[in-house]
């Protein structure tokens, strides 16, 4: 018996250090926002919202303490992109070459490459930390480029993304890279502010019909999203698509017709983003940059097919 007690004692006090040593051992660390944010250093525009999410300008992040932080993580971000078509043989070639460049250089990424015709495929230099995954598609399904992107990535996201990458952003092919698209993007939910209404500011076009799950209503609205890049963790971008998805199905039922921007607008009026990208993120090609727009990272070319 006695045996026994001290056998007992021992394990509890064995228990009891290990317990004691895992309260005491300190936290993972974690990176805070004022480490890297700087938003008063960029008064001329907005770098905080309502919500307190951060609008991410050049000028405002620290790359140096983003870059310590995120290379410890042992990350794996995925960028999923539609090319079909005329889209494909118009784009698809310059957004890979430019993305492969200058998208989150030095972290492993996987590209999500969906296509209609492997013959599309541009030709590549092998790098160790890129990975391209080809994901066939059978053309414009859903007669909609849009309901065609984001069915599909759903697909793919449920299927094998969501094991596959930490972070996963989504954009349309017409795009080309010119600068560090970089660790300073990653966030919860990420949006990205229009470079065209961003600035215009007044008559935005949000759906104003009360009857369409799209609509704002007059008075109401944060800011006007573009709809060529969304980001976040994978569950997260798959929440914004199935929102999208349930918003066509209501509009459909009810005869009517609003976009895929009107409907990816109204998910993030009332699922606020974490954090934001400033327009320099995705420019308009047609637009001249006026003086906030400090630093270029990416570009959209013609809307034809978009």
């Amino acid at each position: 018996m006695n045996l026994k007690r001290k056998t007992l004692v021992l394990v509890s006090c064995v228990f009891s250090f290990l317990l004691l040593e895992h309260r005491l051992r300190p936290p993972a660390e974690e990176l805070r926002l004022s480490d890297w944010f700087h938003p008063g250093k960029r008064p001329d525009v907005v770098t905080i919202t309502d919500w307190l999410a951060p609008v991410i300008w050049e000028g405002t992040f620290n790359r140096q303490v983003l870059g310590r932080y995120y290379r410890r993580q042992n990350l794996t971000i995925g960028l999923a992109v539609l090319a079909t078509g005329r889209t494909a043989d118009q784009y698809l070639e310059v957004f890979m070459r430019s993305a492969n460049k200058h998208f989150m250089t030095g972290y492993r990424v996987v590209f999500y490459i969906m296509v209609d015709a492997l013959s599309r495929l541009p030709d590549l230099e092998p790098d160790p930390l890129r990975t391209f995954k080809v994901l066939p598609i059978k053309g414009d399904r859903w007669g909609d480029f849009h309901l065609t992107r984001m069915s599909s990535l759903a697909e793919h996201i449920l299927g094998h993304i969501e094991d596959e990458v930490d972070f996963l952003f989504s954009m349309t092919v017409n795009r080309v890279f010119q600068n560090d698209f970089g660790v300073e993007t990653l966030g919860t939910s990420v949006a990205q502010l229009h470079a065209w209404w961003y600035f215009k500011n007044k008559d935005i076009p949000y759906e104003r019909r009360p009857k369409s799950a799209a609509c704002i209503p007059f008075g109401q609205g944060d800011f006007y999203y573009d709809g060529s890049v969304i980001g976040g963790r994978p569950l997260e971008v798959l929440a914004v698509i199935e929102g999208y998805l349930q918003g066509v199905t209501h509009d459909h039922k009810n005869g009517l017709n609003s976009t895929y921007e009107r409907h990816l607008n109204k998910y993030f009026f009332t699922h606020k983003p974490t954090k934001l990208l400033s327009p320099e993120y995705s420019w308009n090609a047609a637009l001249r940059p006026p003086a906030q727009v400090w630093s270029v990272k990416a570009t959209r070319l013609s809307r034809r097919y978009f």
